[in-house]
């Protein structure tokens, strides 16, 4: 017998995390748990604020009636909202014990916090490998402050996330600060200007290689291979369901970039099953999932490592069950 249910959750932020220039103080968000006899699984459904189309409300109200019609024996069409559509693949797949339970753990570091705790930690790494925003601030900071980090670590690489924050100018400034012996240890920034041309003009310029992340849900020509582009970064909250996110990184794969898998913000729930799907679709390739440092406890299940706190399903609001 079929049953499901729909709980929200909420999880505090550290202080300084920034989303488009916006402080995001709580995580929201909902699990679906689905059960048919003995098995059960679960997915979640956390559309991110000012990056998904679809809004916390209409992600409720689709998954509430997805919910309904499963329940009642049929196999619904998946949701056109992205966010509702991968939690319920995910619930759908552990369901059917087709989600391996083997994940990548192993953490690309990102760069928050306190800078002496973060060089002592990358230091303890043997070949370390670092993700850092950038274009938060003004670029010649950020060029010298990477430029830095880079000096100060002869083994380190880093992936760069400027969230198409700088105009070419800029770009070509924060690169002037960066020394070009080193530009090669940078493995890629992603979407470092307003537009394709843009960041496509700062590789050729820098020769520092690129990364698309919002280009690839915007145009689908985006997962050619282009001069200068050597990743795409995949985030399945807002990309859609596990075969939506397949399909993307086997063509990714096919014109020889590098499909990473990247978070969205989940709670540990949500993080350690991207940890299982980006073991299974891009085996090798560390995904970006480093963000549970940004949170004030877990949910449900723990990231391995982890000291934060645990919350379990009791702390959880029922929003729907049948």
């Amino acid at each position: 017998m079929r049953r499901a249910a729909l709980y929200g959750y909420q999880v505090a932020m550290d202080a300084g995390v920034i989303l488009r220039h916006q402080r995001l103080k709580m995580r929201q968000g909902l699990l679906v748990k689905l059960s048919d006899g003995q098995n059960e699984g679960w997915g979640e459904i956390a559309p991110l604020p000012l990056f998904s189309q679809e809004t916390p409300e209409q992600a409720q109200q689709q998954a509430t009636d997805w919910l309904t019609r499963w329940c009642e024996g049929e196999q619904p069409a998946e949701s056109a909202l992205p966010s509702v559509a991968f939690g319920i693949s995910c619930a759908l797949a552990e369901l059917a014990n087709r989600l391996p339970v083997e994940g990548e753990y192993r953490r690309v570091q990102l760069c928050s916090g306190d800078p002496d705790e973060l060089f002592q930690r990358l230091r303890q790494l043997p070949q370390p490998l670092a993700k850092m925003k950038v274009g938060l601030f003004e670029a010649v900071r950020d060029g010298m402050q990477v430029n830095l980090l880079l000096e100060a670590l002869p083994n380190l690489t880093l992936r760069l996330d400027a969230n198409r924050s700088w105009t070419l100018d800029k770009a070509l400034s924060f690169a002037r600060y960066i020394s070009p012996a080193l530009r090669s240890r940078i493995a890629f920034i992603e979407e470092p200007c307003r537009d394709q041309q843009q960041s496509l003009a700062f590789a050729a310029a820098t020769g520092i290689s690129i990364a698309w992340d919002e280009t690839l849900r915007e145009d689908a020509e985006a997962l050619s291979a282009a001069p200068g582009v050597v990743a795409v970064v995949i985030k399945p909250t807002l990309t859609g369901s596990i075969e939506c996110v397949r399909q993307q990184v086997e063509r990714a794969q096919a014109q020889g970039l590098t499909a990473v898998i990247g978070s969205s913000l989940e709670s540990s729930m949500g993080l350690t099953q991207l940890a299982r799907l980006a073991r299974w679709l891009t085996p090798g390739v560390l995904p970006g999932l480093d963000t549970l440092q940004l949170m004030q406890h877990q949910l449900l299940r723990a990231w391995p490592g982890s000291i934060l706190p645990v919350e379990d399903k009791e702390s959880l609001l029922c929003l729907w069950q049948q």
